[in-house]
């Protein structure tokens, strides 16, 4: 039985109603300040389902405002492992370190978990498209969910996006445009979404307040998941990269919601991981509203932004939690030592949710025995010319031991 019951305002709590969903609050807009809506449901005598029956994240069906005839748009999304980093985690000072690894999806990004469901619900609904604006991952999720249901799928994105991002777009049949700023991505997207009634697969707005609500709850699946996964129980803190926030406050839900079924009497602590610490400022200034901060071009890049958003706030107030950002250099160095310690190679963004947890361990929020998942969203494949910019040239030699005792020294600093 599904339980969802209705959609508000995350801010003031202002009901939908016959409002837009994608253009937010208009109480709050018409005050100046950008707010998304939020599911609400009735979780009274509510329980987690016995596995099997639904593909992929659907079997959480029940907790997502999806039609009970709607038919899934599933690849294998979801039900990714939960890994025990012992290496890394004794050297950041987090020896029960875990990190939810979200490249095992099929387009090797967390994203493909709100696309599966907002694709499902724009077939469902007729749409003849859908849209969306995007760096490279959610567009690639968007794509390649697209595709498995049979709709033409139109991404704008920004010229600085790796070539690399532009092609997986493309190959699953997206129709990928480049324009001038982020904010003509927005502006064109709202255009075909108003005069063309396609389905929008992320926000448009401006200043951002996340995706529609209604795919931000796949985001509840990492939740659910991890719960499972150890055991029946919830970490200390979990750790999400952060821009506009639909992870962190999706997954945070999902924590909602196994609070309010009595599974967990506490929540987690929220970790939102960020590049240039709107978030931060915010909670530690005390704003009430998103707080705008200087704000440029970022190895990060889709987590790069200098205003956060109101279900950021919510996800971090609302758990007690903390956020840090991460420079280029502290999240470059991060990514190669995940890689070399634990051989995992996650993209740039992905890491700084492993550098606010190093940050925070130093800080004494976080103490040695306490567990703590850090949410890894994508894979380092999505960009591997910004990693190898940091790596040495990779030598050549003639076949004699000498020669390679020299190389493996010089270049490796490894001595035989």
């Amino acid at each position: 039985m599904n339980h969802y019951k209705e959609m508000v305002c995350i801010r003031c709590g202002h009901p939908l109603g016959s409002g837009n969903l994608y253009e937010g609050c208009p109480v709050c807009k018409a005050q100046g300040v950008g707010a998304n809506y939020t599911t609400v449901y009735d979780l009274n005598g509510a329980s987690l389902p016995e596995a099997g029956g639904q593909p992929g994240i659907f079997r959480w069906r029940d907790f997502y405002p999806l039609a009970e005839d709607a038919v899934p748009v599933s690849i294998g999304e979801g039900n990714t492992p939960l890994l025990h980093l012992s290496r890394l985690g004794e050297e950041i000072g987090l020896p029960n370190l875990y990190v939810k690894d979200e490249t095992r999806n099929p387009t090797l990004s967390y994203k493909d978990r709100i696309c599966s469901l907002l694709v499902s619900m724009a077939r469902y609904d007729g749409a003849p498209a859908v849209t969306i604006s995007s760096t490279g991952n959610h567009g690639a999720a968007a794509a390649a969910y697209a595709a498995a249901a049979g709709l033409p799928c139109i991404v704008f994105t920004v010229p600085q996006v790796p070539q690399t991002m532009k092609t997986l777009m493309q190959v699953y049949g997206a129709c990928v445009i480049v324009t001038p700023t982020a904010k003509d991505r927005w502006t064109i997207m709202k255009q075909c979404v108003e005069q063309l009634g396609w389905a929008p697969l992320s926000g448009y707005q401006s200043p951002a307040i996340g995706t529609s609500a209604c795919g931000i709850d796949a985001y509840k699946s990492i939740s659910f998941e991890i719960y499972e996964q150890m055991g029946g129980k919830m970490p200390k803190a979990i750790s999400v990269p952060a821009c506009y926030s639909d992870g962190l406050y999706g997954t945070y839900k999902g924590a909602c919601d196994l609070k309010a079924m009595g599974y967990i009497e506490e929540l987690p602590q929220f970790v939102a991981a960020e590049v240039f610490g709107s978030l931060q400022t915010t909670v530690e200034s005390g704003e009430k509203d998103p707080v705008v901060v200087p704000s440029d071009w970022s190895v990060s890049f889709s987590i790069a932004n200098g205003q956060c958003t109101w279900q950021g706030l919510q996800a971090v107030r609302g758990s007690n939690g903390w956020a840090r950002s991460s420079s280029d250099s502290e999240t470059l160095k991060m990514q190669r030592l995940l890689a070399s310690k634990e051989g995992i190679y996650a993209e740039a963004s992905s890491v700084t949710s492993l550098v606010a947890l190093q940050k925070l361990a130093a800080e004494k929020k976080l103490n040695p025995d306490d567990k703590v998942v850090a949410v890894l969203t994508s894979t380092g494949l999505k960009d591997p010319e910004t990693t190898a910019k940091e790596l040495a040239p990779v030598p050549q030699i003639a076949p004699e031991m000498s020669e390679l005792r020299a190389v493996l020294r010089d270049t490796y600093g490894l001595r035989i």
